[in-house]
């Protein structure tokens, strides 16, 4: 064959590739047909080896024993029952690789969604879980959406197929080591709480369900409406009327008081861990400001975040609560109890009725200059008791007042009867001095949650809106 002829034939062979015709294109759509390389050549071998052997039979009839292996036919069929074992054993071996590998894929961290997809569970470089909407834990929880995110991990939006579709909320804590940790200490605390108060009737969150899901502890809540922060947000930071400050202030006393009761202190009360029932609100038009204005309908409360909570028995930290909330027993070190809540809740109550934050810095010498210009000097017994004699100077605040933040404090803080919006009604006077005993510096003078909840302030409650009459007190018991 010459060179040219060569190249012909070449050309040749690859257009009948192209074309569907020739050996290669038979060959390629009985692959087609069997489904893979493997499959043919087995089936192949196999056919091959059933004709052979009838071929041996019809020249040597009567003759099924290898005695005959002499013969071109038996020798060809011998040969390819042989290599018809071989491969079907090499196929089997491909088949045991295979489900060797799928059991160990489904060892590592998979879950699957509702269509039976399987894909990895990762956590991102913070350690969250990496999620989509859609996907679904312990064959159970469908993610719906996130409602928030915060130092401890994320809260999912979910949807409980196990009890006729449930709305539910899903802690997922960061799969850290000191998350998980404080993620066991929450659920302890929850479960106690749910011991003494099976019903809800003392306002504290309700834990459904717990587990872990590859080094993420998750915790299932009711589903509840925004927090009093994020409701006052989005209404362009106005405060709560009255009537309703009257409400939330009365049933967070209540939920505070049931901790203490049991030898608890919440230790990072804050309007983001107040949460709405429902959030559900009015809209109304203010011309003056040209906007829409919200009334929340209901404002019936829960309190949630227990994961730092701390019996009375247990280590105390030396620092607790959240800055703008935290008392000047923590900042000066003096040690805490239960009265560092009450502090929060003067402070919260503020917030409610003004719509800021009573002390908005992040410094501490800062934070105890805003406090002596808003509720007067510290007293000298704290300060020459405190570990932070940094802060002072011949036994008072080293503080200038001449200076940038000197004036930032004089510029955004007074007095605390000089916030009160109506001087002349004997309600807001009431509020103001139940605020003022909340925020009294010394721990043991501060006014306690069993004697809160008996305040004249909240006198004006109707009977259904209180718990129980104002001249008792539920039994004491004890966690």
């Amino acid at each position: 064959m010459t060179v040219p002829e060569m190249g012909r034939s070449r050309r040749l062979r690859s257009r009948e590739r192209d074309s569907g015709t020739g050996s290669y294109n038979a060959k390629r759509r009985k692959v087609d047909e069997y489904g893979s390389y493997d499959n043919y050549y087995y089936t192949r071998s196999r056919d091959l080896s059933r004709r052979n052997h009838s071929r041996h039979e019809a020249c040597y009839p009567g003759h099924k024993d290898s005695s005959h292996a002499s013969s071109k036919y038996s020798k060809y069929s011998s040969r390819k029952q042989s290599d018809g074992d071989s491969r079907r054993r090499h196929r089997h071996r491909q088949i045991r690789h295979r489900s060797k590998s799928s059991d160990l894929q489904s060892q590592k961290d998979l879950h699957r969604t509702k269509n039976g997809r399987a894909k990895s569970v990762q956590d991102d470089e913070d350690g969250h879980l990496i999620y989509r909407h859609g996907d679904w834990l312990q064959a159970r929880y469908e993610i719906i959406g996130t409602l928030g995110e915060g130092t401890f991990g994320k809260v999912l939006h979910c949807k409980d197929h196990t009890k006729n579709c449930q709305h539910i909320a899903l802690k997922v804590v960061k799969n850290i080591e000191k998350y998980k940790e404080a993620a066991y200490m929450e659920i302890n605390v929850l479960k106690k709480i749910q011991e003494k108060d099976p019903t809800g009737k003392y306002l504290c969150v309700t834990m459904l369900d717990y587990f872990e899901y590859h080094g993420h502890v998750c915790l299932a809540f009711e589903l509840l409406g925004l927090s009093t922060y994020d409701f006052q947000k989005d209404n362009h930071y106005l405060p709560y009327p009255l009537e309703q400050v009257r409400t939330m202030a009365y049933q967070l006393v209540w939920a505070v008081k049931f901790l203490h009761d049991n030898h608890l202190t919440h230790t990072d009360l804050k309007p983001e861990n107040i949460l709405f029932n429902d959030s559900e609100y009015e809209l109304s038009y203010n011309p003056s400001y040209k906007r829409d204005e919200r009334k929340i309908i209901n404002p019936d409360l829960r309190l949630i975040d227990f994961g730092s909570a701390t019996f009375d028995h247990e280590h105390h930290s030396t620092i607790v609560s959240t800055r703008h909330y935290r008392a000047p027993e923590v900042i000066l070190e003096l040690g805490w109890s239960q009265p560092c809540d009450v502090w929060s809740v003067g402070t919260i109550i503020f917030e409610f009725y003004m719509g800021i934050t009573m002390f908005q810095t992040h410094d501490n010498r800062e934070h105890l200059a805003m406090m002596e210009r808003i509720l007067g000097p510290i007293p000298q017994r704290m300060i020459k008791k405190s570990r932070k004699q940094k802060y002072f100077y011949h036994s008072k605040l080293d503080w200038d007042r001449s200076s940038s933040a000197g004036k930032y404090v004089r510029e955004n803080c007074k007095p605390l009867l000089g916030y009160i919006h109506r001087k002349d009604d004997p309600e807001h006077l009431k509020l103001f001095d139940l605020i003022a005993r909340m925020l009294e510096y010394d721990p043991a003078k501060r006014i306690s949650m069993a004697e809160a909840v008996n305040h004249p302030f909240f006198d004006a409650l109707p009977s259904s809106i209180k718990f129980f009459p104002a001249s008792s007190s539920p039994d004491r018991t004890s966690v």
